[in-house]
């Protein structure tokens, strides 16, 4: 089966077509995603997705909206993720590129993730943007405080990153920027993460693969995404989509295998 290990289905771009993109996606392989909290006060919006049985979610604020809450507290993590459609801590991490919150909220909440998925053993899904030194550094200290699952979501970062996160354990997804004629250095690092921790994304409604690039994004072009991912390591889609599959119910252990 394919699955989409994060997408973004409460986004306002898919208010006027949720149900029929659900269905596309159904139609086109995809049978299982996670629709991914941008921000710990939209939660509800993000758990009224995954009431569909193929959809799952997860808790958390991405480090654009860190400032929203910069008071955040692990406790108010550990208690959403008590909710069995809750299968992961996050979106969080740090984006240095946009700095749209103040680097020193983005670590001071990104700790608090670290912490909530420490204590409830779900995988913290991490965004990391032009901040490969803080983000090892800060991964490899609270791993040091005790181990969690990490998924280095739709990976762009670089190789000596992608070493210390691949030496903590850590899974890496692949998105459709594997796809984009300058990604060249992205397909490098694909070609050297660890087999058995690759999983697929799309990050709908952003970063639509080709031929959809400019298109809004939608887990229906996951296969695109697969297509590229077996070019790179040399896999058939078939190996390909089970391996992918493997590596997903290995992280995401709340999910039942069908």
């Amino acid at each position: 089966m394919l699955i989409d290990s994060h997408v973004n289905l409460h986004a306002p771009q898919f208010d006027e077509d949720r149900e029929a993109v659900i269905a596309r996606a159904l139609a086109s392989g995809v049978r299982l995603m996670v629709n991914i909290c941008d921000r710990v006060s939209n939660y509800e919006a993000v758990r009224l997705v995954a009431q569909h049985p193929d959809i799952w979610c997860t808790v958390g604020t991405h480090p654009h909206e860190a400032k929203e809450d910069p008071e955040l507290q692990a406790r108010t993590l550990v208690d959403i993720a008590a909710d069995p459609r809750v299968v992961g801590i996050g979106e969080c991490g740090l984006d240095f590129h946009y700095d749209l919150s103040p680097r020193e909220v983005q670590a001071k909440v990104f700790h608090v993730h670290c912490e909530a998925a420490r204590e409830t053993g779900l995988p913290l899904v991490v965004h990391t943007r032009e901040a490969d030194e803080v983000m090892g550094d800060i991964l490899e200290a609270e791993h040091g405080k005790g181990a969690f699952p990490i998924l280095m979501h739709c990976y762009t970062s670089g190789a000596e990153l992608a070493r210390r996160a691949a030496a903590l354990g850590a899974w890496f997804s692949v998105s459709g920027i594997a796809t984009f004629k300058a990604a060249e250095d992205v397909r490098a690092v694909i070609g050297d993460m660890p087999a058995e921790r690759i999983i697929l994304e799309t990050d709908c409604p952003y970063l639509a693969p080709v031929p959809y690039r400019g298109r809004r994004n939608e887990p229906a072009f996951l296969p695109h995404v697969a297509a590229k991912l077996a070019e790179i390591r040399g896999w058939s889609l078939a190996e390909t989509e089970a391996r992918t599959a493997d590596a997903f119910f290995a992280l995401f252990q709340r999910i039942p295998r069908r």
